[in-house]
């Protein structure tokens, strides 16, 4: 007789993306066992969870023990730092398959300035860069530049520790409108003895193209414009909506490409700015991980971490490319509400604009294409205990 079958382990299913992963999986009738940060993670509740575990410390060391008890078929990871950690313990764990790029190819995405050196060698435009160094007449080069600028860490994961270290916030992204307010934000990181990336301000709208590489090829592909992010500087897609496959398919085949060149196996977000005007595409970063507007995918019927599933662990891949879409947009309410906020408190914009804005955002939750990032009809209980986990951290701090 058969034995139950092997759960897919997810670490780091806390977040609206680890959940989305868990329901995906759990939709195709495969059993998951979640692996947290603390009992308030968003995927313990959900039905599709048939395990779930809390864990601590490094996963060279959690695993072993988690593995012998649970012997998942397959185990995969939602965060970047949860994923290099995976990636060092390809073929160190035993007959369990590790979904997650091999750690050299691993290294280019997560490397800003590495990406963009391959982009351009293949003919994918990219925005003017300048990596700052110790010891360079900062003050020249700034003062020859075009302003805005945006200011990003070429590789976050690799500064993190250290600037914490010196009581330093890591900034996902940063603008300065003139070469002072350049300056300004370069010196605070003298002590450190790094600087971050230096890039032109790319007009036009965030597009978000997803591809699932397998042996070379796309077999599962998905785009999406941003409508909103928190902050509204440069974040999170705090609401987005569904674009048709067959716009940007030339963009598409330039991602594709992309991809292959890096060698990259499993899914990935190349994600550009595309300014409508002049028709023109600036690569801004690739996500090598499951990106935060997946929710949208999965409700248009992209499902990435089955795909991935299917082609490297049941072995399952098809010929051709599935281009799922459906015309959906997403909204992750807490950031999308506290874009709200930002807006109408906003005192450079107009009155009218302001208000013409809050009216189309409640305008939203009437609109039958719009689904979200957490609340599921079919899943309800993530939700409920999220709402229930604020309330009581709130209660506490009072």
């Amino acid at each position: 007789m058969n034995g139950p079958a092997r759960p897919i382990a997810v670490i780091g299913p806390d977040s609206p993306i680890g959940l989305t992963v868990v329901r995906e999986l759990g939709e195709h009738g495969l059993p998951v066992l979640a692996l947290g940060k603390s009992h308030d993670s968003l995927s313990r509740a959900s039905r599709h969870t048939a395990a779930f575990e809390t864990f601590a410390g490094p996963l060279a060391k959690c695993l072993p023990d988690i593995i012998a008890r649970h012997d998942p078929l397959a185990i995969l990871a939602i965060s970047e730092h949860h994923l290099v950690e995976l990636a060092a313990l390809k073929g160190k764990l035993g007959n369990i398959k590790v979904l997650c790029p091999d750690p050299d190819r691993l290294a280019v995405v997560l490397d800003k300035r590495r990406t963009l050196e391959i982009a351009q060698h293949i003919g994918v435009d990219v925005p003017q860069s300048w990596q700052p160094l110790a010891g360079e007449d900062r003050s020249a080069r700034a003062a020859s530049l075009s302003y805005p600028v945006a200011i990003k860490w070429a590789d976050p994961g690799e500064v993190a520790q250290r600037l914490e270290a010196l009581g330093l916030a890591l900034e996902k992204v940063e603008y300065a409108r003139s070469a002072q307010a350049l300056l300004a934000v370069l010196s605070r990181y003298d002590a450190l003895g790094v600087y971050p990336l230096v890039q032109e301000w790319c007009p036009g709208e965030g597009l978000g193209q997803m591809l699932h590489m397998h042996e070379g090829r796309a077999t599962l592909i998905f785009q999406h414009r941003r409508l909103r992010e928190w902050p509204p500087t440069g974040g999170v897609s705090s609401f987005c909506e569904a674009v048709h496959p067959s716009l940007h398919a030339a963009q598409m085949e330039k991602s594709e490409h992309l991809l292959r060149a890096i060698g990259w196996q499993g899914p990935a977000m190349v994600e550009y700015r595309h300014d409508p005007t002049s028709g023109r595409y600036k690569l801004m970063e690739i996500n090598g991980r499951f990106w935060g507007s997946i929710p949208l995918a999965y409700h248009c019927g992209a499902h990435f971490a089955w795909e991935q599933v299917r082609c490297e662990v049941l072995g399952r891949s098809e010929a051709g490319t599935f281009r799922p879409w459906r015309s959906r947009r997403a909204r992750y309410a807490i950031p999308d509400a506290k874009h709200l906020v930002a807006t109408l408190r906003d005192g450079s914009l107009p009155l009218a604009r302001r208000i013409g804005f809050g009216l189309r955002f409640f305008a939203d939750f009437l609109d039958p294409r719009v689904s979200y990032y957490v609340w599921s009809w079919r899943d309800p209980l993530p939700m409920l205990a999220d709402l229930a986990g604020i309330r009581r951290r709130r209660s506490g701090k009072t």
